[in-house]
C-alpha cells in the first residue's frame, strides 16, 4: 500500500519522493510533504545513528539535525537532486563522524543505560556491558569505511547495491570492504577475549 503526499503541485506516492524533489529543489515543499518525509525516513536515520553510537538520546538529536540540514539545503537550492535516502544517510554519516571526532578530542565517561534496568541481575549487566564494550571498542578501531559498511549492511540491513550507492563505491569494493571489516573485527574481538 503506497502512502501519498499532497504537495502544492499534485499528490505523489511516497515512493516517488526522490522524483518529486528533482522538481522541488527551490525550497517550496509544503509542511505536509516535509512531515511525511520526516515520518518516513526518521526511523531509518535514527536506527543508523543509534547503531553507530549506541546512545538513544544522542541518536535522536543527530537524526533531527540531519533533517534540519536537509531543510536548510533544500531552502538554499542545494538539496538532493535524487536519492533522498542516500543523501540523508550521508548527512547522518558526516554528523556521526563529526561527533566521534569531537568525542575523541574531548573524551568523557558515560553512564550506561543498562544500569537502570530492573530486569537483569548485576552479573548479567556486567556481562552485557563487557560484551558491548568489547564490541564497540573493536568497531571503533576499524577504518571509517569499514565501520560505515558494517553499519549499513548489518545495522540497517541494506543490500550490497544500496550500500554501494550510498558509499559511492562499486559492489565488488563493498564486498571486499565488508570481508576485510569482518576479519579485522574478528581478530580484534579475539584479542580482547584472550
Amino acid at each position: 500500500m503506497d502512502d501519498y503526499v499532497l504537495t502544492n503541485h499534485y499528490p505523489i506516492r511516497l515512493s516517488m519522493i526522490d522524483l518529486h524533489l528533482e522538481y522541488d529543489r527551490q525550497g517550496d515543499l509544503d509542511a505536509q510533504a516535509i512531515t511525511t518525509i520526516y515520518n518516513h525516513y526518521f526511523p531509518e536515520i535514527f536506527h543508523y545513528v543509534q547503531y553507530r553510537l549506541s546512545d538513544d538520546m544522542l541518536a535522536e538529536d543527530i537524526s533531527i539535525e540531519v533533517f534540519f540540514c536537509w531543510l536548510k539545503a533544500v531552502k538554499s537550492g542545494d538539496g538532493p537532486a535524487k536519492n533522498l535516502r542516500g543523501w540523508l544517510i550521508g548527512a547522518a554519516r558526516h554528523l556521526v563522524v563529526d561527533h566521534i571526532r569531537r568525542k575523541y578530542r574531548h573524551p568523557s565517561e558515560a553512564v550506561s543505560d543498562a544500569i537502570k534496568s530492573d530486569e537483569a541481575g548485576p552479573s548479567e549487566l556486567v556481562e552485557h556491558c563487557d560484551t558491548s564494550h568489547i564490541l564497540h571498542t573493536a568497531i571503533s578501531q576499524l577504518t571509517e569505511d569499514q565501520q560505515q559498511v558494517l553499519a549499513l549492511r548489518f545495522g540497517q540491513g541494506y543490500s550490497l547495491e544500496e550500500t554501494a550507492d550510498i558509499m559511492k563505491k562499486k559492489i565488488n569494493a563493498i564486498k571486499a570492504l565488508q570481508f576485510r571489516a569482518l576479519n579485522a573485527l574478528h581478530r580484534r574481538i579475539g584479542k580482547e577475549n584472550e
